[in-house]
């Protein structure tokens, strides 16, 4: 099989659409859709964002913040919230057609139009390499994702972001039961 070499490329599938939810002191929400992130250990996210957010700014001011998953019904304006600074415009939450209710455990928004959210307490922060890490402290799911009780994935229709071909991309279909599928080649 021949194999063509990309260099120093982002190119990993699949990448998570995060949306970063944060209050500013003044209470007014904000969202910012970060890419480049993942569960880092069993408790804790980490996020590479920049330290010129307004995002950044919020966070580091209220030491808290939500994570929500992209979906494919909210790719439009999970996009516009990648694309407009919160600096620039004072209500990108409104202009995207969101509406936020309070996090129930920490002073980060929900967005209601997002069915699963991380509610995150920030450990850390390092402006040098724009890393961002929180403390999962508790998952939120929207009742109308769940079928006997469990995040439904068909349901919940998550994206990733495609660095390759710049799309957004619903993932699919189960493919093989995880931790036992394996075992045949035991």
């Amino acid at each position: 099989m021949a194999r063509k070499n990309f260099g120093v490329k982002t190119y990993l599938y699949p990448q998570p659409v995060l949306i970063i939810g944060t209050y500013s002191k003044e209470g007014v929400p904000c969202a910012m859709n970060a890419a480049w992130g993942g569960i880092s250990e069993e408790n804790q996210i980490s996020i590479c964002i920049s330290a010129n957010h307004k995002t950044t700014y919020n966070l580091l001011d209220t030491k808290a913040f939500t994570i929500s998953v992209g979906t494919a019904d909210q790719a439009v304006a999970c996009d516009y919230v990648g694309i407009v600074s919160g600096n620039k415009v004072n209500d990108k939450f409104a202009k995207a057609g969101w509406h936020h209710t309070k996090a129930e455990f920490v002073n980060a928004p929900y967005i209601d139009e997002l069915p699963l959210t991380l509610e995150c307490e920030l450990i850390d922060y390092n402006a040098e390499t724009c890393i961002l890490r929180g403390k999962i402290v508790n998952v939120s799911a929207d009742e109308s994702i769940l079928t006997e009780g469990k995040i439904d994935p068909s349901i919940l229709r998550p994206i990733t972001f495609d660095p390759v071909n710049l799309k957004y991309l619903v993932l699919g279909d189960a493919v093989a039961d995880a931790f036992s599928s394996g075992k045949i080649l035991k």
